[in-house]
């Protein structure tokens, strides 16, 4: 079966096939270099042997032409003692300069030495060295021989030297051409890396910041079939469960708070019940002989009387149900006084709860999850009022220059210490007592600010109290609907 290679490579193998590509070509091009370096630094030794061979020959000619000027015998001793110099140079450098370009030229300069030689020893051995024809001849051989020799040294340490700076340019040549080649991978690199690593990253980054704002919605997926086609949908995967934790998380946190209201809802309840159960014993009692306008009166009590219940009733149940998050504009009073009416039966006596929201004031909101928000802060300012009397306000105003409703929380409290003021919004933070807080109050409403696009700061000093300040948007967010566990 023939190799097929893939058509969709995952960035995993795309940067292992890059990296040997690349590991692979500065591989060759390191060897090419590293060759031409040997190569370089045998020439140069050899250069060195051109130029004492060179040197060599020249003073072969010095002495030549002092023999034939003055006719010194001391003169033939040293021509003989440097050309025999030559041949042993000659002889020590030949296996090394084999696999040289100049061999052949090498050759033939100890040819011609060796002939050189033999010319010498012809006129040394002339007993009566006066001038003949024959003698001139054998001079002038010698002369030849001896410019021969002069112009293949030379010409041998220019080859050499030729072949050396040929080597240098190729160097030149392969360091431009690596360069290229890296400029033009980074050119390839850059866009890749960024288009399949770092763009990916930096949405994953916005993206876990936004629902760190509360807003679950999820990545678009696209056909990559690399990794981060498998990140964004693992990351996808993770908001579902996070949003349906966080949903878990709300909806726990308020019936943990019911479970708190528990028994200040039954007091509420048990004031009417008593009141319709003391109105129905009245009216059995005077049913036959009461006067018309007593038995209205009494039973106009009664209906007062269930439609309180009703509506402490009704409240508990809006409170408790679970349903999608929706924003919707509402009356802030609204929401602040069915705060109020859940919390009264918590508040201790000698701690007064002062409402200064305008009636005007509407704001795009989720009333019961923003009605969460209240109450863990008016239970939170409850009790940090350790020791009655006290108080607790909620005010609120509109700024039309940001386009926000500023909504403040304040208590007379025992305040925040402030190496704490850093923690309160983390989950499972508390400063309260093992058993007496879950550290999540804060934490959810903290969440559900951020859903609703605002933001929530608080200021606190250790004896004064602590104020809360949360900051709406007065126009809807685009997204303001989402599905809830």
């Amino acid at each position: 079966m023939p190799f097929k290679i893939p058509r969709h490579l995952n960035i995993r193998q795309k940067v292992i096939v890059g990296l040997t590509l690349g590991t692979i070509g500065v591989a060759a091009i390191g060897w090419l270099s590293y060759a031409h370096l040997l190569e370089i630094e045998r020439k140069v030794h050899f250069v060195e042997f051109a130029d004492d061979l060179n040197n060599i020959i020249l003073e072969m000619r010095r002495y030549e032409k002092n023999f034939f000027l003055y006719g010194l015998p001391d003169a033939l001793e040293e021509n003989r003692r440097f050309t025999q110099s030559g041949l042993e140079l000659i002889d020590e450098i030949s296996p090394e300069a084999g696999r040289f370009r100049g061999a052949p030229q090498l050759k033939r300069i100890r040819s011609e030495m060796l002939a050189y030689r033999d010319l010498i020893e012809r006129i040394a051995s002339y007993e009566n060295p006066a001038h003949n024809q024959e003698l001139e001849a054998l001079e002038e051989a010698i002369r030849e021989r001896g410019k021969t020799l002069v112009d293949l040294a030379h010409s041998l340490v220019a080859f050499e030297r030729e072949r050396i700076l040929l080597i240098i340019r190729s160097l030149k040549t392969q360091l431009l051409v690596s360069m290229a080649i890296l400029v033009v991978l980074g050119i390839i690199l850059v866009p890749f890396v960024s288009r399949k690593i770092i763009r990916p990253l930096r949405v994953i980054e916005k993206s876990t910041l936004r629902i760190a704002r509360g807003d679950f919605q999820p990545l678009e997926v696209l056909d990559t079939r690399d990794e981060t086609q498998q990140v964004v949908e693992a990351f996808n995967r993770m908001v579902v469960e996070l949003e349906r934790r966080q949903d878990q998380l709300v909806q726990a946190k308020k019936l943990s708070s019911l479970g708190i209201l528990t028994s200040g809802i039954a007091h509420q309840l048990n004031n009417p019940l008593n009141n319709i159960s003391t109105s129905c014993q009245i009216l059995l009692e005077e049913l036959g002989e009461a006067d018309p306008e007593f038995l209205r009166r009494m039973l106009t009590n009664v209906e007062q009387e269930v439609a309180r219940a009703r509506d402490i009733v009704k409240g508990l149940l809006e409170f408790s149900r679970a349903k999608e998050f929706s924003i919707a504009p509402v009356a802030l009073t609204e929401v602040v006084e069915r705060t109020v009416r859940l919390i009264s039966s918590q508040v201790p006596p000698g701690i007064e709860l002062v409402r200064q929201v305008p009636e005007d004031l509407v704001i795009p909101m989720d009333t019961q999850r923003m009605q969460q928000v209240f109450l863990n802060l008016f239970m939170n300012a409850i009790h940090a009022i350790k020791e009655p009397p006290g108080e607790i306000r909620i005010r609120a105003w509109e700024d039309p220059v940001s386009n926000q409703a500023t909504v403040v929380v304040e208590d007379t409290g025992c305040g925040i210490p402030e190496e704490n003021l850093g923690k309160i919004f983390d989950p499972f933070f508390t400063t309260k007592e093992v058993g007496a807080g879950t550290g999540l109050g804060l934490s959810i409403a903290y969440g559900i600010v951020q859903q609703h696009m605002g933001s929530i700061d608080v200021e606190s000093r250790v004896g004064e109290g602590t104020r809360f300040t949360i900051r709406l948007p007065l126009k809807a967010p685009e997204s303001s609907t989402r599905r809830s566990a």
